[in-house]
């Protein structure tokens, strides 16, 4: 058979069949099964872009597809939307919109409901005398239908789509859906702006919907969509009794502003301060044909649904009904439209929100008062909810095309496939309860989030130094962590509270604990923000601070209280106990910490404080060689401390060994996944290496050896269980020689945030089959069968030591940038590679010939100043000074071998 061939985003083909004579190409597509919205190789098709009245949707999908998932795989898929700091609401694999989560808190399982209706979209169709209902949802998952009073999965009673494809590239998602007895093909799209270097844009509170209607029919036919919210405000899905001055009495009402018309909700007798109380609007855009009801008739026994099924399906449209005595209104906003035959259209619905009332993590909720209301950035932005559809709508069409150029970008370039989900899925952890900014526009995080409340709160120095996707996409926020770390968090004496209270002008070291290896992270990750912004103000204004951070190290029972450049003492960490004696998790933190130092000592002029932190970095790095290496491996010299007063005080944080001289949970002879964790920072910020490279490659090699499980049937596990059965993955450490009697608690189990970072500094040291193979095994075990694609939990769910995903991508394109320096860097392997500063973001494009290479750089939203490019270990050319290259700029280099 003969064909033809198109090029897709990926840069691959596509090839079609020619059809044979007397056979128009349409109907040959459809007839051969080729032609549905979405290609089968994953990228959306430009099938229908010829079809008249289609809109802007000509083309189907406008973004590039990473992932597909089908049947079993749709069972526990739940992508947030929403954006940075704003809470979310989930799209779930068959179209179920779950997890509300917009009240200032976690909300998992939370799907509001009134009158046993929750929300949902629905598809109303009359072709001829025949009239079709759906919701818009896929199958219910095979877990689903069991139940003491019949299935308890939302929606379950509402008629559905038997074939069911969910389709992801965060932050978009799309539910694809197929009925035979349906002349139409639909598809459910969400997602939110997210940009690149623009925490603003990639910050709204709202969720995009589209609707995708095609016509399989050469016939035009009328069709509705529905969205249906019950007015849950003043229910945060927690269970807990919400404050009030009166009695809770929700309304609803029509509105309508310029092309949006749509239903406002406001809550009356709600108590103004709790973090239930706020606003919530949809609206649908640009449809003449609407219909709404500000509430439903209120009845029993299922009347309530029935009547409003029976409504919508005389004629698609919705008849209003009067509120009486519901707390909690249903409301439905309907719009309906002719379909030509063959046609795509496109219906989008916004979904906002405003809940202005989030409070510290520093009180227990029953003694909060209103002096530890915190607040909400975003909020300070609108009035209400429907100010946010009214502002958001005016500059979506733009925002959605920096998304998509973002995503074309990022998912043509030629990182395997398995980093590139990691990377861009675990970005959504920036948009959940997990994260959070305050009114002055600082950046917080949780550890992660339990089912109604955050987990482990202060924005913990040793989980959040893993993650890079914060500095790397988003560098004013993660300079903002940074500021608050060390003028805030940080005393005098040079303590920083690795838990930081809020708010911050009263509680911020309330804490008073310190974390060896959250204290070191913290000085590297200064280094690194510093060269990624060149804000050297800043780091003029907090460097004071800083070098306190690391001379804090060095106070009598201290970490290194000898100076000798080697951490012996009572060193509390993200192991969630203290290790006595030298290890190699935070013995190379120090290191990493020493040598950034150095630098930053260096620019601000404190030359005698750079030497000295130059002699410890050299002593102890040979050190650590000559006393830690076991010739496979990195171990810890386990120290017992015969006398706890000689011990500094805020170092024990009393969750480590019971008896400081007979000390268990500590590491010992084990092989540490992240035993290298400090050499990774060491990498990304171009610090060079710590120890000795042979040994450092060998450790990793030791890695792969003993703490790679291919199955974990023979698995004996004493504590939490994230891999289990025929699953992947790498422990958090293997005992091959000598295992203590109780060793550091989480030794045996599997975190995603280690395994990337481990893999991640594999790249590094040219392990590379080897780390995708790790990162291929993490992804596997979130394939949506066991677990959602876009929630690696470890302490919480969406826990933000996974965003060390975003590693891999600066380990295997070898990104560097330092905007003090002016110059960028890249490692010499040839193909096309998106990189971003965290303030602008582009693509690097390498081809290497036999004595020179042929870069092109590629500078699509920012501002690069570059007076130097470099391909690290190839060659290197010099660009005159006061170089910058804007926003599209394509800079051609021709990079002699040296």
């Amino acid at each position: 058979m003969s064909a033809m061939t198109r090029g897709n985003r990926s840069g691959h083909s596509i090839c079609w069949p020619l059809p044979p004579s007397g056979l128009d190409r349409r109907s040959f597509l459809q007839i051969t099964g080729v032609a549905p919205l979405l290609s089968a190789a994953g990228h959306a098709t430009t099938l229908i872009a010829q079809q008249p009245n289609a809109g802007s949707a000509a083309s189907g999908l406008d973004w590039p597809v990473l992932r597909r998932y089908r049947g079993r795989q749709l069972a526990r898929i739940a992508m947030p939307v929403g954006g940075i700091g704003t809470g979310t609401v989930s799209l779930c694999g068959n179209g179920s919109l779950r997890h509300w989560e917009i009240m200032n808190r976690p909300a998992k399982g939370f799907t509001p409901s009134t009158a046993n209706v929750e929300p949902f979209f629905a598809l109303w169709i009359r072709d001829g005398t025949r009239t079709s209902l759906r919701v818009l949802e896929g199958p219910l998952a095979d877990d689903e239908f069991e139940a003491s009073h019949g299935s308890r999965a939302p929606n379950a009673n509402l008629p559905r789509f038997p074939d069911c494809e969910f389709l992801a590239s965060y932050p978009f998602g799309a539910v694809q859906l197929r009925d035979p007895d349906l002349p139409v093909e639909v598809l459910l799209e969400a997602f939110n702006p997210l940009v690149p270097a623009d925490e603003e844009a990639s910050g709204l509170p709202i969720a995009v919907f589209t609707v995708y209607l095609r016509n399989l029919l050469d016939r035009p036919f009328r069709a509705s969509v529905v969205f249906t919210l019950p007015n849950f405000i003043g229910e945060d899905g927690s269970g807990r009794v919400v404050s009030s001055v009166g009695q809770r009495r929700n309304r609803n009402s029509y509105r309508e502003s310029g092309p949006l018309r749509g239903i406002f909700m406001e809550g009356e007798g709600l108590d103004p301060n709790d973090e239930a109380w706020g606003t919530i609007a949809f609206a649908v855009a640009g449809v003449p044909d609407t219909s709404y009801r500000t509430a439903w008739l209120e009845a029993r026994w299922g009347g309530e649904l029935l009547d409003f099924w029976d409504d919508l399906a005389a004629d698609g449209h919705l008849d209003n009904r009067l509120q009486q005595k519901q707390e909690a209104p249903l409301a439905s906003l309907c719009a309906q439209v002719e379909l030509p035959g063959g046609t795509l259209q496109k219906l989008t619905f916004l979904l906002g929100w405003h809940f202005p009332n989030r409070y510290s993590w520093s009180v227990a909720e029953a003694k909060r008062t209103v002096e530890d209301r915190i607040g909400n950035y975003y909020a300070t932005l609108y009035r209400d909810a429907w100010h946010v559809l009214e502002t958001t709508w005016s500059r979506l069409e733009d925002l959605r095309r920096r998304t998509v150029r973002f995503l074309q970008t990022f998912c043509s370039s030629d990182y395997p496939r398995p980093l590139q989900e990691a990377a861009l899925f675990n970005l959504s952890t920036l948009r959940t309860q997990t994260a959070f900014r305050t009114p002055d526009g600082r950046f917080f995080g949780w550890e992660g989030c339990s089912d109604h409340t955050g987990c482990c709160r202060g924005s913990c120095t040793h989980v959040w130094n893993y993650e890079q996707a914060t500095a790397f996409v988003f560098g004013r926020l993660a300079l903002s962590m940074r500021e608050v770390e060390f003028a805030y968090a940080t005393d005098e004496q040079g303590l920083m509270s690795f838990r930081v209270g809020l708010p911050l002008e009263r509680r911020a070291r309330e804490f008073r604990r310190a974390a060896a290896d959250g204290q070191m992270g913290c000085i590297v990750k200064m280094y690194r923000d510093w060269q990624l912004s060149g804000d050297s103000e800043l780091l003029q204004r907090l460097w004071p601070k800083i070098r306190k951070a690391l001379e804090f190290c060095w106070i009598p029972g201290g970490w290194d209280g000898d100076r000798d450049g080697v951490m012996e003492g009572v060193q509390h960490n993200t192991m969630d106990v203290e290790y006595l004696g030298p290890n190699p998790e935070i013995g190379f933190w120090y290191l990493a910490a020493l040598r950034a130092a150095e630098r930053m000592a260096e620019f601000v002029g404190d030359r005698p404080f750079a030497q000295l932190c130059r002699d410890l970095f050299e002593r102890g790095s040979r050190w650590i060689d000559e006393h830690l290496f076991n010739g496979e491996y990195y171990v810890q010299d386990v120290r017992p401390v015969l006398d706890k007063t000689q011990v500094a005080e805020f170092l024990l944080v009393g969750m480590g060994p019971a008896a400081l001289d007979k000390p268990d949970y500590q590491l010992g002879e084990g092989c540490l996944v992240d035993q290298l964790v400090g050499q990774l920072l060491a990498h990304i910020c171009d610090l060079g290496y710590l120890a000795r490279p042979e040994h450092i490659l060998q450790a990793y090699r030791s890695i792969l050896k003993y703490n790679r499980r291919s199955a974990f049937w023979a698995h004996f596990n004493p504590l939490r269980t994230y891999a289990a059965d025929d699953e992947r993955g790498l422990l958090v450490a293997a005992y091959p020689k000598h295992r203590p009697q109780f060793p550091f608690p989480y030794y045996a189990e599997v975190w995603t945030g280690l395994e990337y970072a481990a893999a991640a500094g594999m790249i590094y040291e040219g392990l590379v089959d080897e780390a995708v193979d790790v990162v291929r095994d993490a992804r596997a075990r979130h394939d949506g069968r066991r677990r959602n694609p876009f929630d690696e939990a470890e302490c919480g769910h969406h826990y933000a030591r996974a965003m060390s995903s975003w590693a891999l991508l600066v380990a295997f394109s070898g990104f560097h940038y330092s905007a003090v320096e002016k110059r960028l860097q890249f490692a010499p392997r040839p193909g096309t590679w998106f990189w971003s500063s965290g303030y602008s973001w582009g693509t690097c494009t390498i081809r290497l010939l036999e004595a020179t290479a042929e870069v092109t750089v590629e500078v699509i939203e920012g501002r690069l100043a570059v007076e130097s490019f470099r391909l690290r270990g190839f060659g290197e050319e010099r660009l005159p000074a006061g170089t910058v290259w804007p926003a599209g700029t394509k800079t051609q280099l021709q990079i002699a071998r040296s």
